[in-house]
Parts: structure tokens; C-alpha cells; sequence
């Protein structure tokens, strides 16, 4: 069966590493912020101003006040530092961030990424999301493997805006974990109860695939 968005959310943590500053986009990204696994220590970052965000508060710790960069509430861990967008765009731009998540419209063997756009559709603007992918040491996409319609968004070349050129390597979806490399993605866990061969109709650009592809361990 497919993930869960939770569940997508519970595979990235296992993503970060001890001491690492990390970045969480607005959407599956954030959820995140739940599962980091004990004994992993992180400082959360959200763009508009927050270095140490923690989890989604329960309902008695609820401050209106202390937001993340989608305007959701979140808490703050012990340590934490609050300052401006301008200098948080300093820190993602100075090299400063070790790991971004972030979602997207459309990524393709190439690892470009569309993330921001769809033409003829309200938006509000593309947000951090140039920036990051220009200035993260690690990104990681996170999104489902489909449209709503059922259209593959890993795709040969992506159609949209692009976000960002030539800079994406891991890719968690709701049914797979992925790297692009050598132009093709390359299969490397498939989440429980997913064959290769649903993941292989389902992926639109060139997919690598080895013999025995593990299940995610969640």
C-alpha cells in the first residue's frame, strides 16, 4: 500500500543526521518535525525566522504567535533563536542549511525540479524554494508518486517552471525512495506491500531497478 503522508514524513527523519541544521518546506516536509528518531539531535529551520522549531504543539500549548514559514503553529526546543526573514535567507544562502525537504510538482532524470508553478492557477508567489535548492547541501523532494489523475511526476524532462537545475538526488515518495543519477531515477527501498512493477508503471522517466529491492522500514 502507498504511505501514508505521515508515513512519508516518518521515512525523511530517518534522512537526518546527528548535529545537522535542516530545512522543512511547507506541506509533508513540516510533518516531520514529529518523527525525528531518539538519539538524533536537529535544529529545525523554517524560513521565516526560526532556527530550533519543534514539534505541532497540543492544543494547551497553542501560541498564535510562533508560526512556521505555511502560518501553522509550531513549538520551539530549548536553545532556539527567532530572527528575520533577511536573516534567514542569509544562512540558506551562505551555505549554512546541511539538509532541505521540500515538495514539488514535477521532478526528472536529470534532477531538476519544478516546485513553484502551474500556469494558469492562483499562486502566491515561489516562496524560499529557489533559494534553497541553490544553497542546501542535501535536498530532499518529498511528494506523491502520482497526480490526482494518475499522471507519473517523475518524469524524462519536467514540464513546468522550473525551480531549480540539475540539483536534486534523493527523492521519498508515497511509494518509493529514489536517487537520481546518470540521467534515471534508481530504485532503492519500495514501501510495504509495493511491487517494483507498480513503482515502474508508475515512473514516467528511465527507472533502475535492482533484483531484490528492500522494503522501508518505518
Amino acid at each position: 500500500m502507498a504511505l501514508t503522508r505521515d508515513q512519508i514524513a516518518m521515512r525523511v527523519a530517518q534522512e537526518f543526521q546527528d548535529g545537522s541544521y535542516v530545512n522543512l518546506g511547507i506541506g509533508i516536509p513540516t510533518l516531520a518535525a514529529n518523527y525525528v528518531p531518539e538519539g538524533i539531535e536537529v535544529m529545525l529551520q523554517s524560513e521565516n525566522g526560526l532556527l530550533g522549531m519543534g514539534r505541532y504543539p497540543d492544543e494547551d500549548e497553542i501560541d498564535a504567535d510562533m508560526i512556521n514559514a505555511g502560518k501553522e503553529t509550531v513549538t520551539a526546543i530549548t536553545g532556539a533563536s527567532i530572527f528575520s526573514s533577511a536573516d534567514s535567507f542569509a544562512m540558506i544562502r551562505g551555505g549554512h542549511v546541511d539538509f532541505t525537504v521540500l515538495g514539488a510538482f514535477e521532478v526528472d532524470v536529470n534532477g531538476n525540479i519544478a516546485s513553484w508553478m502551474i500556469p494558469g492557477k492562483l499562486i502566491k508567489g515561489m516562496g524560499g524554494a529557489m533559494d534553497l535548492v541553490a544553497g542546501a547541501k542535501n535536498i530532499i523532494v518529498t511528494m506523491t508518486h502520482a497526480d490526482k489523475h494518475g499522471n507519473s511526476k517523475l518524469l524524462e524532462a519536467c514540464t513546468l517552471p522550473l525551480t531549480g537545475v540539475n540539483c536534486i538526488t534523493r527523492i521519498i515518495t508515497d511509494l518509493a525512495v529514489l536517487e537520481v543519477a546518470d540521467g534515471a531515477f534508481h530504485l532503492y527501498e519500495r514501501a510495504p506491500g509495493v511491487s517494483v512493477d507498480e513503482i515502474r508503471e508508475k515512473t514516467a522517466g528511465k527507472l533502475i531497478a535492482a533484483d531484490d529491492v528492500p522494503e522501508m522500514q518505518l
